[in-house]
Formats: structure tokens, sequence, C-alpha cells
């Protein structure tokens, strides 16, 4: 089996440069209303000028620009050079001074310690394996007190089809299981094609932030549900499968951050 972060890293390299949908930089719609993207649940407050803010695995020139045109001192962390050559070119564009570190989210070893007072990190940890390395990875880099806001595709909606039987749509592939999922070839709503993928279980996507030093304080289901959509659609499968789950958390005061970080070589 190839290494995910090889093979995940060579996939949006792909998809930067397809313009796929996901991998694609802010455009006049997100820069004239960027609290959808930045803020969608006013978890953060309306003033982000002058924090720190770390959006995690969030290359492709969207998350970091908006919190860059904030105010925010910003930096952009992604596994993929494709996706960061599109924040650098943005950066440039505009004028943003923002931060960009090819990393992967499970070892953020570039990062200091206690640095960041948001960490913002959009729909990825389903291409790691170990979502508590991430989890943990988050927790160090955080001040105390300092927010983590995260969205996680839905363990259900993985392990789903994608065609309706029926009335609904059927469970595939088993909730206990070691290993990434089966590969997918086409268009696919919920899934990127040749991406190694893997379901996190709830008692780690919840469990684990209480055990890395998080406290949750808000969960929200972003609605993609039209009971009028077409059955098999994007839409129509999220009336029975929510897709996603955001989370937002704090950073215990009294949790000690282990520094884990590796040293790079000069």
């Amino acid at each position: 089996m190839p290494d995910p972060h090889e093979q995940n890293k060579d996939i949006w390299d792909r998809l930067a440069r397809e313009a796929y949908p996901l991998a694609r930089p802010a455009g006049e719609k997100e820069i004239k209303n960027p609290k959808f993207i930045t803020n969608p649940w006013g978890w953060i407050g309306d003033d982000v000028n002058g924090k720190r803010v770390l959006c995690l695995a969030a290359g492709g020139g969207k998350h970091s620009v908006l919190f860059a045109l904030a105010g925010a001192e910003t930096t952009v962390v992604d596994i993929s050079p494709a996706m960061l050559e599109l924040d650098r070119q943005q950066a440039r564009n505009r004028g943003l001074d923002i931060r960009i570190v090819e990393a992967s989210m499970d070892n953020l070893a570039p990062l200091e310690k206690e640095h960041f007072d948001i960490v913002i990190q959009p729909v990825s940890t389903c291409y790691v394996p170990d979502l508590l390395t991430v989890y943990r990875e988050a927790a160090r880099v955080l001040k105390p007190s300092g927010i983590y806001i995260m969205q996680h595709k839905q363990p259900q909606s993985l392990q789903a089809g994608l065609r309706p039987v029926g009335v609904g749509y059927v469970v595939q592939e088993r909730y206990y299981r070691s290993g990434p999922l089966p590969q997918i070839s086409g268009v696919n709503p919920v899934r990127e094609e040749g991406a190694q993928e893997f379901v996190h279980r709830w008692d780690d996507i919840l469990g684990g932030l209480c055990k890395n030093g998080f406290t949750i304080e808000d969960v929200a289901e972003p609605r993609h549900a039209d009971f009028n959509a077409a059955a098999g659609t994007f839409k129509h499968r999220s009336c029975y499968l929510p897709p996603y789950i955001a989370i937002k958390a704090r950073r215990r005061e009294d949790y000690h951050a282990h520094d884990l970080r590796i040293v790079l070589p000069s």
C-alpha cells in the first residue's frame, strides 16, 4: 500500500492543477462575504485583526487570503506544493504577507509551540490514518485557551454507497476497520478520486479532542440537504447522510503541550 501522505499529496497537486472546486482560490464572492468561509457559525467573533491564525491543511488560496485580508497574522500549512502555490500567487497578487509552510497536518515540526490564537481546519482529517496525532499537533501549536475549529467527513457518510437503494443509502464499509477505504474512480460528491481516505470513529473525533487537551464548546452540521433534489445527487444523499460535521474546541489552560517537533535537517 503506497504511503498515504505521498499519495494524497500527489492527488491534491493534480486537483489543484485541474482547478477542482475545492482547490480554487477565493473569488469575488468570497471576498465580499468572507464570513461564509472564515466564520460561518460565529465562533471566532467579528475581529481577527492582529490574531495569529493557522489555516491547517487549507492550501488553495482561499482561507489564508480571507484571514489575511481581515488583518490576521496568517500561516497556511498544506502537504501539497501545488495547493500552496495558489496561496503564494494570491498573496503576491493582493500584496498580502502570508507565511506558507509545506507540511502534513500530523507533523507540524516547522511551527512554534503555543504560537497561534486560532487554528482553522477545513475538511481534511480523512486523509491521515491517525487522527489523534493531528489533535496533539494542534494542541501543541495553540496558545492556552486558543480556539480550534475543524470540519470532518462524517464516518457514516464515508461508509455508505453513493447510489440510493430503495428509499435510502446502504452502508457498505465497516465502521471498525483498519487501513484506508477502497479507492474510487470517477466523479464522486463525497470523496476524491485516487486519494487514500480513512474512516475515523466518533470516539476519536470527539473523545480524541478531550484526551488531547481540548474542551468541546459547540458542534454544527453544515446543511446540504435538499428534499427536492434528484435521487443520487449530493443534496439528495445529504438528506439521509449529513456529509460533514464542524466542531469548535478550546485548548485547556491546564494542558501541557508536549514539544513533539522533529528536528529538521538544515
